[in-house]
């Protein structure tokens, strides 16, 4: 099976739950970066400029023996059972997972909506309002939800729904996020827990060192 997995050069959520899922399951693939010029015109035409169709117009994607997978879950979902850290055989583990990776994205489109095409000035202001009133409100329903028996988000070992969690907690806690406070995770220390386990990781720790770019900014975990 080949794959390739197109994103941007950037440690986001969306790409990193399925490419790590792939590292960490020890299977080969092509990690393309794709670069703004490029990205522009996937949006026009829905192609990249060697012809590889996307669907959707948009990233990440995942190319498997020449068959484009869009959508962050579906490919997360497609790269973890190849890796075995999604479930074959449980459909009830399976859904558990599932409603973590959809909340990632539920925050992420909160976070990205909120001020879109205002001014930079506008779009802090309205991110500040964000982090102190919707924001926390969701972020402790994820708290509530982390399983306390284990300390990790869904089951007894790291899985999808803990790297999702963690880069894109890791995101909003970088500093990096107009308006939104590097002491975002103070108040939700299973949540922290969770991201700091996640960055110890042995094989984790690994990928950042072989993939990162240099002027990485590690999360605020407490």
């Amino acid at each position: 099976m080949k794959l390739t997995f197109i994103y941007f050069d950037f440690p986001f959520w969306r790409a990193e739950v399925g490419r790590i899922a792939l590292f960490m399951g020890g299977i080969d693939f092509e990690n393309r970066l794709v670069k703004g010029d490029e990205f522009n015109r996937v949006q026009q035409t829905g192609h990249l400029d060697d012809g590889t169709s996307i669907p959707f117009h948009q990233l990440p994607c995942l190319i498997v023996d020449g068959v484009p997978i869009a959508q962050t879950a579906g490919i997360a979902r497609f790269c973890g059972k190849l890796s075995g850290m999604y479930p074959k055989d449980d459909d009830l583990l399976a859904g558990r997972i599932d409603q973590f990776l959809d909340f990632a994205t539920d925050i992420t489109e909160l976070v990205f909506l909120t001020g879109q095409g205002d001014d930079d000035l506008i779009k802090k202001a309205k991110r500040e309002t964000l982090a102190s009133d919707d924001l926390p409100r969701k972020l402790q329903m994820l708290e509530k939800c982390i399983g306390a028996e284990s300390g990790w988000v869904v089951g007894p070992q790291l899985g999808l729904a803990d790297l999702a969690i963690w880069r894109m907690m890791g995101w909003l806690s970088s500093g990096i996020v107009d308006g939104i406070p590097a002491t975002l995770l103070s108040a939700f220390p299973k949540t922290a827990a969770v991201c700091r386990a996640v960055d110890a990781h042995p094989q984790i720790q690994d990928w950042v060192a072989k993939t990162y770019p240099d002027n990485y900014i590690r999360g605020n975990y407490g």
